[in-house]
């Protein structure tokens, strides 16, 4: 295989270029953007590329693009090249501009894309995937890994972590597809709770890299920057292994990489990205939170006295610290020398934490233990304080556990308040709020009802097809259409006129998301997010295939959106 750069079986060195975490036991091998799109058919492997002179060991300077994605069989990645497919429309369309790469629907910004020197180093780089790169690869079966068997494919398997931090670029290939031998559905929601998947995740995510960004390929026309709560509520911990015994290898790995970045953050800032993770390591390692006192606390925040750690105006000051460790004692203390209770966040954005929430919403969204948020109330935290959106720390509920504590300190209940835990929670947050007396048909003024909600972010949450039968047994109107008022309906006008004048295909998700959803029904929501789960189930209580007040008909928004999959059903509806 010719010299490497990379550390041989048993070697202590670690490979060059590499920030101190990931040793690299096996050559890096990727193929060449060029000559993957010339591929055609199932993906070949690693040792049919070999043989034809398509694989090239990584060199320092080469551009890597990173592909994670979900097997769709267990002999085979790829049986029939569904996700080839996919995969390489979406760098054409990465390399000519066609595919915008736009924020969160969540952070609501379209300002972000794919710069045209990343777009170039696209073109001119080379691809990783585990099929093409590893030899020999199977599927993950008991007794063969490598505990047992000190094989090239073993050896690659461990180093897939050190790949990682060699990449330039990674992908999140997810697109919807079914699993040939389960009949499952795969995509990014299953994506997402796969143990080895979040550890390729989490490696990206904790490298020492200035760019850590992550891009999710839903379909060849739908692409977006990773929403930051999405890996931080998806442990590796509790991920799940085909083979049980690679769990205590993996969470081992995402341990060393958090604590590496901890440390890497402690010497070289910012200090508050150091503090927020120092403060969050216990709940994104599912680990009970160290019980400390006031001089550990200082100390270990970098905070240099109680008084200074109170007036300290840092992004993540005491409050935040506290609140994010789950420390109580220490937040009764801060309280006693008039810290802050109401604290409004800022700067955080980039981690899931927006300018002007609260600490109380802080506590909701890390999902802390209720005795966090109970204790902040009860230092007079204002349950009804709402950020710049207008939205309370209710609305941001994840937990059942949550919704009951803030009603206990006298949380006032809305029923556009039902439409956060649809989008963002579980049936059981939602049937809290049901049992307020939420009307599960209550129209947002500027957005739509909790069926439309559920649709908004069912990619990355698992139990949305299950959110929605609730509604649905509550009587939710599948028929619902959205009604924009106030700004919202000026930035949907907008949206609308710019993709009359640029054409669908030349603007980016947010704008066709936001062309899209004036008068659009759940089914047709649904349709636009390509999410089949959803599209069945409201078809099948009764939802009509009617267009939105564009004139888009659901199955015209599966297929601008390239969600193929869903034509079928939404075909026999058009006119």
């Amino acid at each position: 295989m010719g010299s490497s750069l990379c550390a041989q079986a048993g070697d202590e060195s670690i490979c060059a270029m590499q920030s101190t975490v990931h040793r690299c036991y096996f050559p890096l091998w990727a193929v060449r953007v060029s000559d993957f799109l010339d591929m055609s058919g199932p993906p070949e492997p690693h040792s049919a590329l070999q043989e034809k002179g398509l694989l090239h060991e990584w060199f320092a300077g080469m551009f890597v693009i990173f592909i994670s994605h979900q097997w769709l069989s267990a002999a085979h990645p790829d049986p029939q090249g569904e996700q080839l497919a996919v995969l390489q429309k979406a760098v054409r369309a990465m390399i000519d501009g066609s595919l915008h790469v736009t924020e969160d629907m969540v952070a609501m910004s379209a300002n972000m894309d794919l710069s045209a020197n990343t777009r170039r180093h696209v073109a001119n780089g080379y691809l990783f995937l585990d099929w093409f790169a590893i030899p020999q690869i199977t599927a993950r079966q008991e007794g063969v890994n490598e505990q047992t068997i000190k094989s090239d494919a073993a050896l690659a398997v461990q180093s897939i972590p050190a790949y990682v931090e060699l990449s330039n670029l990674f992908v999140a290939l997810v697109p919807e597809l079914t699993h040939k031998d389960s009949s499952q559905l795969v995509n990014y929601a299953t994506w997402l709770s796969r143990g080895w998947c979040r550890a390729e995740l989490w490696c990206r995510l904790l490298s020492n890299k200035a760019d850590t960004s992550v891009v999710i390929v839903h379909s060849t026309a739908s692409a977006e920057f990773m929403f930051p709560l999405d890996w931080q509520h998806n442990s590796i911990v509790n991920g799940d292994f085909t083979v049980e015994a690679d769990r205590a290898t993996v969470v081992q790995l995402g341990e060393t990489a958090l604590d590496c970045k901890i440390r890497n953050l402690r010497a070289h800032g910012p200090l508050s990205h150091y503090r927020f993770y120092s403060a969050l390591r216990p709940k994104l390692l599912c680990q009970m939170g160290p019980n400390r006192d006031l001089g550990e606390f200082l100390n270990y925040f970098l905070f240099s006295s109680l008084p200074g750690a109170v007036e300290d105006t840092n992004s993540m000051n005491a409050t935040m610290c506290a609140v994010l460790s789950g420390d109580t004692g220490i937040l009764s203390l801060l309280a006693e020398e008039k810290a802050d209770m109401n604290h409004p966040m800022h700067g955080l954005g980039d981690l899931g934490y927006y300018d002007t929430q609260t600490v109380l919403m802080a506590a909701v969204k890390s999902r802390q233990d209720s005795s966090v948020l109970r204790t902040l109330l009860t230092l007079r935290a204002d349950a009804n304080r709402a950020a710049r959106t207008g939205l309370p720390a209710l609305y941001m509920c994840r937990s059942s556990e949550h919704v009951k504590v803030l009603m206990e300190y006298r949380a006032e209940m809305s029923s556009y308040l039902l439409n956060g835990p649809a989008a963002f929670a579980g049936p059981e947050t939602v049937q809290a709020f049901l049992d307020l007396r939420c009307d599960p048909n209550h129209v947002d003024d500027t957005w739509f009802g909790p069926l439309h909600a559920v649709a908004l972010l069912s990619r990355s949450n698992r139990h949305a097809v299950d959110t929605a039968k609730l509604l649905l047994d509550h009587r939710a109107d599948v028929n619902q259409r959205s009604m924009m008022t106030g700004w919202f309906l000026w930035e949907c006008r907008w949206a609308r006129l710019t993709t009359a004048l640029f054409g669908w295909e030349n603007c980016n998700t947010m704008t066709r998301e936001r062309a899209s959803v004036l008068g659009v029904t759940p089914l047709g929501y649904a349709a636009l997010m390509g999410h089949v789960g959803l599209v069945q189930l409201y078809l099948d209580h009764g939802a009509d295939a009617s267009p939105n007040e564009r004139g888009d008909w659901p199955e015209d928004l599966a297929r601008y959106n390239h969600h193929h999959h869903l034509i079928p059903l939404l075909g026999t509806f058009s006119t």
